[in-house]
């Protein structure tokens, strides 16, 4: 087992990869190769061959791709979730606190010893690319009465609390967290693949930072400027 874990939803999975080490071999060599040859051309079956086990293995496991997708990426938002918490949680002043939580979510993510079978920046990288996959479908309505997105949503509703906090007034503050979500995976995806979308220019050194500063400048800009009115 690893030193920590979470609890993710039962209906991602059909046994949870935590619990054994072919599981936690298949989301570590799955992050691998998803980050390596995209989501379309990952199969079950070239991971099976990566991990020497079967393809019916892997099955026993995940329904299809699409579940083992959004399970990489609740876990995803999970693990941050619990960074915020940690971050945040001797820190009394709200727009200290929101800061923080914007540092988090535009920071290059580092590996966490914590979570051995994780690389945390591929899956960040994985997040960037493919987020959106997991709601941009058909199916998306019986997969959020599932419960499939709660992580994210639990994240978003944190920081919204923040901007209640910072602003009572402000009348958008989901509507903004979720945008200001969006924009963090859009800006770091267009800086790498469609530049001239983007201010911020590709830079393993310096991307992150101003990716950072401009969430920071919309956010508070958005928040004062309301307050103002």
């Amino acid at each position: 087992m690893p030193i920590l874990s979470f609890k993710l939803n039962t209906n991602l999975f059909l046994r949870d990869p935590q619990s054994s080490e072919l599981g936690q071999k298949i989301i570590e060599k799955s992050i691998e190769m998803i980050d390596e040859l995209g989501f379309e051309q990952f199969t079950f079956r070239k991971l099976a061959d990566q991990i020497e086990s079967t393809e019916a293995s892997v099955y026993r496991y995940f329904e299809n791709k699409h579940r083992l997708l959004l399970y990489l990426i609740d876990w995803y938002w999970m693990w941050l979730e619990y960074r915020l918490d940690f971050s945040t949680q001797n820190i009394k002043d709200p727009r200290e606190r929101l800061r923080l939580c914007l540092q988090l979510l535009a920071e290059e993510k580092h590996f966490d010893s914590s979570f051995a079978f994780v690389d945390e920046q591929a899956l960040q990288r994985i997040v960037v690319s493919d987020f959106e996959k997991t709601y941009l479908t058909k199916q998306v309505d019986v997969d959020n009465k599932d419960g499939l997105f709660l992580p994210f949503k639990s994240v978003c509703k944190k920081i919204s609390n923040i901007l209640k906090e910072i602003n009572p007034h402000f009348p958008y503050p989901n509507s903004l967290v979720s945008t200001v979500m969006l924009a963090m995976t859009h800006q770091l995806y267009y800086a790498e693949h469609l530049p001239s979308l983007t201010d911020i220019k590709y830079n393993p050194k310096l991307h992150h930072k101003k990716l950072y500063e401009f969430l920071e400048a919309i956010t508070f800009k958005t928040l004062d400027q309301v307050k103002n009115v």
